[in-house]
């Protein structure tokens, strides 16, 4: 029953679709930027290779027999959300506001009214349409972040539903209420270029009410450590996720512009000063600096800087990655001592980083930062931490509440002892085809036959 309302879901949105008669884009601003547009349709394909290497990022640190499930959980968001988002998505976000509280989700329904012509207030140098891409891609990546919080776990068909459910009143209203023109956190004063409490704090939040319902791994204590199936794979996606993040951040200016070039350079340096910090921070502990470390460390200064990518200077980053990274990694020390089972860190590194970013991103912004003596914008962004914390966190809270009346949150002890990739998938990391063996003459002697090498 639940497949065949999958199917009629997805027959439902591609009739209307087809039917759905487009509209005119309404409002229309100045001529179109070609180098605005170019660099936008650049740092658009960024932000997307971003999800394939957080895959590889999360999929090297889950145990062999987890790999597949946690790759596909984001590679699949790009599918999902990328529908959701032309039905109703970026009208929720970037529609007419409600109140400053939503979008009206008619404004652009179907991409309705999203035309290749400029938007005086979203877009106003390059297509609104090419704005709406840009968005999606954010929107896409949120969730996947969430997911590694109850990797191992959670039963596919539940995190698709909760993901629909998720973008639609968590994500989109963050969206809106920070980005929008007329989004009250906006209208405050808050500040957030490209996504820090948006993405970061949201997933992060979500993430830690999705471990405090779906409950610890069975077998797993929380000070126990069990080893990543493949570091290379951890690697290689933090260097996609590093390189994508350029167009995330820089992307974030909507033109190319010095704006733009300051969100690259504090980029770069923010994750270069937390890699270090973390690996710091491993020293003091009497530990070896590890390759999963540095990983860990880079991504949470790229978490941290987001915020204020396009409002700090060059050598404040350096700032805000080392203290980032100082306090993730102390918060991933504490978490090992309690019994909340985040999987791979997602709350310390992205929740903790998403919000000491925008904490830093008030004390640094150039002018309006307490730095320069200005208390009104970094006390507003206590006030928005404080909203969007709960928001996310009680928000996502209930929403797994609802999932799991409709589909169960997490797999059975056996389908989880057996692996997500079989129970889920029928698939394993190590899956090859088996090639026929050559003929022979006469079977061989029983000392001649060969004898399998355990892998």
């Amino acid at each position: 029953m639940r497949r065949w309302a999958v199917v009629a879901l997805l027959a439902v949105a591609g009739l209307l679709g087809m039917l759905w008669q487009p509209v005119a884009q309404a409002q229309q601003g100045g001529p179109v930027s070609g180098a605005d547009t170019a660099w936008i349709l650049t740092a658009t394909a960024l932000v997307l290779l971003m999800t394939p290497g957080l895959s590889f990022f999360y999929g090297g640190m889950v145990r062999r027999k987890n790999v597949v499930s946690t790759l596909l959980q984001s590679f699949i968001a790009m599918a999902v959300i990328s529908l959701l988002w032309v039905v109703v998505g970026f009208s929720l976000a970037f529609g007419d506001s409600l109140h400053g509280l939503l979008g009206d989700p008619r404004t652009f329904l179907f991409f309705s009214g999203v035309g290749g012509e400029t938007h005086p207030a979203l877009a106003p140098t390059i297509p609104l349409l090419l704005f709406a891409l840009f968005q999606l891609k954010f929107a896409i990546i949120t969730p996947a972040l969430i997911t590694e919080a109850f990797a191992e776990r959670v039963r596919f068909g539940a995190y698709l539903l909760f993901m629909v459910l998720f973008s639609l009143f968590i994500y989109a209203p963050l969206a809106h209420w920070t980005w929008h023109p007329q989004g009250f956190l906006r209208a405050w004063g808050v500040l957030d270029f490209a996504g820090g409490t948006v993405v970061h704090m949201s997933a992060g939040f979500a993430a830690l009410a999705g471990a405090l319902v779906l409950g610890r791994r069975h077998g797993h204590e929380a000070s126990a450590s069990h080893a990543p199936a493949n570091l290379p794979f951890v690697m290689l996606g933090t260097g996609m996720l590093w390189f994508g993040w350029f167009g995330f951040n820089a992307g974030s200016a909507l033109g190319a512009n010095a704006q733009a070039t300051l969100a690259f350079a504090t980029t770069n340096t923010a994750s270069a000063a937390a890699m270090l910090g973390w690996m710091v921070c491993e020293w003091l502990r009497g530990r070896k600096p590890s390759a999963m470390g540095a990983c860990v460390g880079a991504v949470v200064g790229l978490v941290a800087v987001t915020p204020a990518a396009g409002f700090i200077t060059v050598g404040q980053s350096i700032v805000v990655g080392l203290l980032s990274s100082a306090v993730s990694n102390a918060a991933v020390a504490l978490k090992s001592r309690t019994a909340i089972d985040d999987t791979l860190d997602v709350f310390p590194c992205h929740g903790l980083g998403g919000a000491v970013g925008m904490l830093l991103t008030g004390a640094l912004a150039k002018d309006v930062g307490l730095l320069y003596g200005e208390t009104r914008t970094f006390l507003l962004h206590l006030l928005a931490l404080v909203v969007v914390a709960a928001f996310s966190f009680g928000g996502s809270f209930l929403l797994y509440r609802l999932v799991d009346r409709i589909v169960p949150l997490r797999v059975t002890r056996a389908q989880e002892e057996e692996g997500l990739d079989l129970s889920q998938h029928g698939e394993t990391l190590g899956d090859a085809p088996v090639e026929a063996p050559a003929p022979q003459a006469s079977a061989p002697r029983r000392s001649e036959r060969a004898v399998p090498v355990p892998a």
